[in-house]
């Protein structure tokens, strides 16, 4: 009965062991000599880690301000007041129990509206944006804007138009 089970055991993971295998070929079957799952007739390019730079020829720069309006909300001031509250004590001396209660006294604080405040509330954030052609050597790739730094909206801003130009940008449109 021991030799069953062990030969069961034993089938059981040679079918794990070819499972987990088909799940690291690629969609013909086979593995590329690299072991990525790749067959022979990819190149090596699409293997490359996906970076989120860009390239591309200048082809405009828009700040856009940021803009606030005037709002108002409730006004929140702290009101304390004297409280007192009933403490339960106890000790134990030999086989008993002495129970004695006092009184505490606190303040109790909470806040509580007493008027409204104004303040200037973001309606929408100050944004820099670069428009390329030729986005990534697509030459149909045209008019594209993205969202950067401040520091990159500087450079390109000293750049003149279709210039090259390369640079990460934080999102996509304007």
């Amino acid at each position: 009965m021991l030799t069953k089970q062990r030969l069961i055991q034993a089938g059981l993971t040679a079918l794990l062991v070819a499972g987990l295998g088909a799940c690291g070929a690629g969609a013909d079957g086979h593995r590329g000599s690299d072991g990525s799952g790749h067959g022979s007739g990819q190149s090596t390019q699409d293997a490359r880690p996906h970076s989120d730079e860009v390239t591309g020829l200048r082809a405009g720069v828009r700040h856009v301000t940021k803009k606030t309006v005037e709002a108002t909300r409730p006004h929140k001031v702290k009101k304390c007041a004297p409280a007192t509250k009933r403490v339960k004590h106890t000790k134990r001396s030999g086989g008993k129990k002495k129970t004695w209660y006092t009184t505490e006294r606190y303040e109790k604080c909470r806040k509580v509206r007493q008027g409204t405040e104004t303040y200037r509330r973001v309606v929408r954030q100050e944004r820099w944006c670069v428009r390329l052609d030729d986005v990534n050597g697509r030459a149909g790739k045209d008019d594209v804007w993205y969202r950067v730094p401040h520091a990159t909206y500087t450079t390109a801003l000293g750049k003149e138009d279709h210039a090259r130009l390369r640079f990460t940008p934080t999102r996509t449109g304007c």
